[in-house]
C-alpha cells in the first residue's frame, strides 16, 4: 500500500510544487526516490511528530498541500492536539499519512498497534478520514485528499498490499463501493482487512448463504445513504475493521442504526474488543486471535445468522 501512495504521490508533486512531503525520519527505502527526484519538496523533519505537523500547518497556511508521513500512531496519537487546534481548527490543507494501520507492526506491541486511530480521527470536526482497503483504493485515495480541501487523514497498510478490484473503480470520497450485492447478509469492510473480507464472502456463499460486500474507505463523512439502503434489504450486517470496534466503522454504522425507526437488519462488528492486544505477533496471527481472520468472520457471520 505504500509504495502505491508514494508512487501516485510523486506524480502529483511533478505537476504541482506546492505539494511537499515531509517525514518524521522514517520510510527511507519507500521516500528515497521522492527525496531524489523531488529535493526542494522533501524534508525529514527527525523524530518530532508534533513538530512536524505545526511545521506542515504553518506551511499550509502559506499556500502548499502538506502531506506528512509516519508509523500509523505517531503522526496521529502523539499529535493529536496540533491536529486538532492547529490543522483542523483552521483547515489547513495538511494531509496526514499514516502507515502500518491495525496489526501490521503487530510484533512491535500495542505502541505501534494503530487500533484507536480511527475512531479518534473521525471524532475531530473539519477532517476527512480515509482507510482504503487495497491498492487501487489507496491510488484513487491519494489523489483525492490532494484533490479534497482541508485536513485530511490517510491510512495505509504496509508494503505487499494486495489488488481486490479487477477493474478501475469509481472512488469517491464519503461514498462506499459495492463490490458485490447480496440478500442474507452484507459485509461492510474498512481498511487493509478488505482481503479478508472478500474471501470470508465467498465461502459464505458457497455455504449458502447469500453475503454482499461493500468498501467503506472513507469513514468521514461517512456514507449514511448506503448504509440505510442495506438495513432496509438484509437480515444482517457485519462491519468488518481492523481496529477497536468502539468508535470506528462499527460504531459509525451503529450510529446510523440507531437512529432508523425500523431497520431490518441486525448489526454485530468484528474487530478488537475495546481492549488493548495483550499479545504480539505478526499481523495475520493477531487477525486470527482477535476474529479478524476469514474464518472468524465466516464464525461470527454464521452465528449471528441463528441468532433469534
Amino acid at each position: 500500500m505504500r509504495d502505491s501512495f508514494i508512487k501516485e504521490l510523486t506524480k502529483i508533486a511533478k505537476d504541482d510544487k506546492n505539494v511537499i512531503l515531509l517525514t518524521g525520519d522514517l520510510g527511507f527505502g519507500v521516500l528515497n526516490d521522492f527525496a531524489k527526484e523531488l529535493p526542494e519538496q522533501f524534508i525529514n523533519i527527525g523524530v518530532a511528530e508534533q513538530n512536524m505537523t505545526g511545521i506542515a500547518v504553518g506551511m499550509a497556511l502559506e499556500g502548499k498541500i502538506v502531506f506528512t508521513y509516519s508509523i500509523c500512531n505517531f503522526p496521529t496519537l502523539r499529535c493529536l492536539e496540533q491536529i486538532r487546534n492547529d490543522a483542523c481548527y483552521h483547515q489547513a490543507n495538511v494531509k496526514i499519512v499514516a502507515v502500518g494501520g491495525g496489526f501490521c507492526y503487530g510484533s512491535l506491541g500495542i505502541s505501534h498497534h494503530a487500533t484507536e486511530d480511527l475512531s479518534i480521527m473521525r471524532a475531530l470536526p473539519d477532517i476527512t478520514v480515509v482507510a482504503p482497503g487495497d491498492i487501487v483504493e489507496v491510488t484513487d485515495a491519494t489523489r483525492a485528499i490532494y484533490n479534497t480541501s482541508g485536513t485530511c487523514y490517510l491510512r495505509i497498510g504496509r508494503g505487499g498490499g494486495k489488488r481486490i478490484h479487477e477493474g478501475d473503480i469509481n472512488f469517491k470520497v464519503g461514498k462506499a463501493i459495492q463490490l458485490f450485492d447480496g440478500d442474507d447478509v452484507a459485509l461492510i469492510s474498512t481498511g487493509g482487512i478488505l482481503d479478508n473480507a472478500f474471501k470470508a464472502r465467498k465461502v459464505l456463499n458457497e455455504a449458502g448463504i447469500s453475503a454482499g460486500l461493500y468498501s467503506m474507505h472513507t469513514l468521514r463523512p461517512f456514507d449514511r445513504e448506503i448504509v440505510e439502503d442495506i438495513a432496509k434489504r438484509v437480515k444482517l450486517i457485519v462491519t468488518i475493521e481492523e481496529h477497536t470496534v468502539i468508535g470506528g466503522l462499527g460504531g459509525a454504522v451503529s450510529e446510523i442504526l440507531a437512529q432508523m425507526p425500523q431497520p431490518r437488519a441486525r448489526l454485530e462488528m468484528v474487530g478488537l474488543p475495546g481492549c488493548f492486544s495483550s499479545i504480539v505477533g505478526d499481523q495475520e496471527y493477531l487477525r486470527g486471535a482477535y476474529g479478524m481472520s476469514v474464518e472468524g468472520i465466516v464464525k461470527k457471520v454464521k452465528e449471528a445468522a441463528f441468532k433469534e
